[in-house]
């Protein structure tokens, strides 16, 4: 390379810290500053390859010409053509033709863009701070032989410059990241402490609505035959005329408990499977509201229900179970479909109807809403609820990651 004046070098030197003030993040600061450089070490590609915290991966910031190095958030250091560098082998990498330079081209390297870009002339210096290699500065060419060994003592200078600037970006990128995890984990916590809360909530209303119901309903009912037989047995009157409404209360009573306690514990879900049992509240809940309402569940799950932990099943079921019975007696509809498919490693669960929407029925439907939406989320899963098709009805969706144990409909077909 031809000799430049010191005083020249030290202007452009003194102009590269300059053009980094500012800067707020690695590729405005690369390019800042690649002028510079150019007028020190000229290039056809320069870049900087930045060291993860971990120190197993990296990645580049480049400048010049847009290679595959820039094109990738981060890979492994090992496949990195300049590893040796990078973990301290070398002070420096020098090359006059690294297409045929045996350095880059061992097995696994990343070095494609060498050979796409035609980058013969090769220079590479560590950028330290405090001893410790934090990237590397890389000066290629395409024209074979034209970096020396001054160049190298040029490009640490340059890797010193920068070093503390960039050591700084990665610090406050890693600041911002961490504080982003912490904020993500606060507010899951903070979710599910809430969804508890509100879970907790759901469950001692529902042990009071089957305490009132037990009191109300059956109790009374009970405490009625009690009198009555006793007034029989005083009475002497023990025919069986006599005994036919005691034993047609009974029965009542026994239809009543039954109900109360299908309502508590969903015996078909365990028996039978959650297709099963959404199937089965769909068809009872439509005929005791006596209303002329066309129903229809498609389950295309091909049997990856069947791997759903018992917790999650419940979850599912009781969800599905309150998009049943608000449809029913809150939407007046026509029509309502429950589809149950699996697809891309996902359990879809949706519930439609055709009846009068959301915006009217929403002041009942309040506290409803809230429970599915909480038990969507201790389960981990998505939960929606929104217009129908052409805007018509409403639709409830609850989508659920599946684990690995979960058969995949997709896979069995």
């Amino acid at each position: 390379m031809p000799h430049m004046a010191p005083a020249a070098t030290v202007d452009h030197y003194l102009g590269i810290s300059r053009l980094l003030a500012g800067q707020l993040d690695f590729r405005s600061a690369i390019r800042a500053v690649a002028a510079e450089i150019a007028h020190i070490i000229p290039h056809d590609h320069l870049d900087v390859c930045i060291l993860m915290v971990d120190g197993n991966y990296h990645t580049a910031y480049e400048t010049g010409m847009d290679t595959a190095w820039g094109n990738v958030a981060s890979t492994p250091v090992v496949n990195s053509p300049i590893r040796s560098l990078l973990w301290g082998e070398v002070d420096y990498l020098l090359t006059d033709d690294a297409i045929n330079d045996a350095r880059f081209h061992f097995e696994g390297a990343f070095k494609r863009p060498i050979i796409e870009q035609s980058l013969r002339s090769r220079l590479h210096v560590p950028m330290k701070v405090q001893g410790t290699i934090i990237a590397a500065l890389s000066c290629s060419s395409q024209t074979p032989g034209i970096y020396t060994m001054e160049d190298v003592a040029r490009a640490r200078i340059i890797a010193d410059l920068l070093a503390p600037y960039f050591f700084a970006l990665r610090s406050a990128e890693q600041a911002q990241q961490s504080a982003i995890v912490e904020a993500e984990a606060r507010a899951r916590e903070e979710g599910l402490r809430q969804g508890a809360l509100k879970l907790t909530e759901a469950l001692e209303q529902e042990r009071q609505r089957i305490g009132m119901d037990l009191h109300d309903q059956t109790l009374a009912d009970l405490t009625r035959l009690s009198r009555r037989i006793d007034r029989l047995a005083r009475s002497g009157e023990l025919s069986g005329e006599a005994l036919e409404p005691v034993s047609r209360g009974l029965h009542h009573c026994m239809q009543d408990l039954r109900q109360i306690i299908e309502q508590a514990k969903p015996s078909v879900l365990q028996l039978f499977g959650l297709a099963q049992a959404v199937e089965n509240h769909l068809d009872r809940s439509v005929r005791d509201s006596a209303m002329p309402i066309e129903w229809a569940l498609a389950d295309e799950t091909a049997g990856a229900l069947d791997g759903l932990e018992p917790t999650v099943s419940v979850a599912l079921f009781r969800i599905a179970q309150e998009a049943i019975n608000n449809a029913v007696r809150h939407a007046q509809p026509m029509a309502i479909t429950v589809r149950l498919r699996v697809q891309a490693s996902q359990l879809a669960i949706e519930i439609a109807d055709d009846g009068r929407g959301l915006a009217r029925a929403r002041g009942r439907l309040g506290g409803g809403i809230d429970n599915m939406k909480t038990r969507a989320r201790l389960i981990s899963a998505r939960f929606a609820i929104g217009p129908g098709r052409n805007n018509r009805g409403t639709t409830v969706s609850v989508v659920l990651p599946l684990g690995q144990s979960a058969p995949d409909a997709e896979a069995r077909q």
